[in-house]
């Protein structure tokens, strides 16, 4: 691995779902035939699952825990280093507070505002889940990884007791572990499964950086397509018993479709082995061949992966306030939510080169350190 102060691959793996995530975005809004059924709340047996339009959405289905997982993974090299570095313990946990909570808070104003109802969705999810890294960045690698697990293997026990959720189900609940929708609002990223993803990452975070100075002896390739398809292991002997670890979406039948259809609101264990045993293959493969091809510094992966934040509110600004205010929700088709997303990808590229250089200008500004 190059031994720049960044690690292209993980900004290359970001700014790859993030091209999937703009596609999911206009097409819920844009496609009137979009599949929103990954939830056994949401979900009736034997309803049709339209090949392209299923592959469409599911595809999109590894941005969220690719999202969570790789600020966790930052998380932990940027406050595992001012550690090292001698920096104020309570300073670095008023760091973690102030940003967790900063993104927290985009979901319940920025977003809730352009989509005409209070929605909380991934910015909570991660912005709380961060919160608790303040607290959690004290426990050991090995702890954390029980902690991660356990909810894993158990967090079903606990969403089941006050399954199926209905208007008027409780909203803390809700936010913990289960959901919640009404005509005014929904909540669709429960913290605790998010922060087992986080938590993950950020353990591997550390052993990114235990690599670089020597402590850890299996490469970061190696480690990740083990545990890539190990996951990929578990989610299948989950999906093929078609009972717990599903989170209640059970296989209707044995076609593809059935099998991918995996339970994302709120995660079931299947869901989450699935997302990020895809993502350790894709990253693991990343990382091999990063020494082999270079980085282009203004290429299309990595600039979008270094303005996550900016590029995630710009475009869901767009997208949910035309759908809310300009009457466009559902207007078009699957062809129409391809040809927006490739216009929408095609401005927002040279916007995002823009806003790396005027970051990168202005390192000591308060606001812009947060997008």
């Amino acid at each position: 691995m190059p031994q720049s102060k960044r690690i292209a691959s993980i900004d290359w793996m970001r700014g790859l779902v993030m091209l999937f995530m703009v596609l999911d975005h206009v097409s819920m809004v844009y496609n009137v035939n979009h599949i929103g059924t990954d939830s056994a709340a949401r979900y009736i047996a034997g309803t049709p699952l339209p090949a392209f339009e299923f592959f469409s959405r599911w595809i999109t289905h590894l941005c969220a825990p690719v999202f969570v997982f790789l600020a966790g993974t930052a998380l932990a090299i940027s406050v595992e280093r001012k550690v090292a570095k001698g920096i104020d313990s309570w300073k670095i946990d008023k760091d973690i507070l102030i940003r967790g909570a900063f993104i927290a808070l985009l979901d319940p104003t920025v977003i809730s505002f352009f989509s005409g109802k209070i929605t909380i969705q991934v910015l909570y999810a991660i912005g709380v889940a961060m919160m608790c890294m303040a607290f959690f960045r004290r426990l050991s690698s090995t702890l954390l990884i029980i902690i991660a697990l356990a909810w894993l293997a158990f967090g079903e026990l606990l969403t089941t007791q006050t399954w199926p959720p209905a208007e008027g189900s409780s909203i803390i609940k809700a936010l913990l572990y289960s959901t919640y929708s009404s005509p005014d609002m929904v909540i669709m990223y429960p913290l605790l499964p998010w922060l087992a993803m986080m938590i993950l990452g950020w353990v591997f975070g550390r052993y990114l950086l235990n690599y670089r100075e020597g402590k850890a002896s299996i490469d970061p390739v190696r480690l990740l397509l083990g545990l890539g398809f190990s996951a990929l292991l578990a989610y299948f002997v989950i999906r093929y018993f078609n009972g717990y670890g599903n989170m209640l979406l059970y296989r209707d039948d044995n076609s593809w479709q059935q099998w991918l259809h995996v339970s994302k609101y709120p995660p079931s264990a299947s869901f989450t082995f699935l997302e990020l045993g895809v993502m350790s293959v894709i990253l693991g493969l990343m990382i091999y061949i990063e020494p082999i091809i270079g980085v282009r510094q203004n290429g299309v992966l990595l600039v979008f992966g270094q303005t996550a934040m900016i590029f995630y509110l710009v475009h869901r600004v767009i997208l949910t306030g035309s759908g809310t205010y300009l009457g466009l929700r559902n207007v078009g088709d699957l062809t129409t939510a391809y040809i927006v997303t490739a216009i929408l990808l095609i401005l927002l590229y040279p916007f995002c080169l823009w806003y790396r250089g005027y970051k990168s200008r202005n390192l000591d500004s308060i606001w812009l350190k947060y997008l």
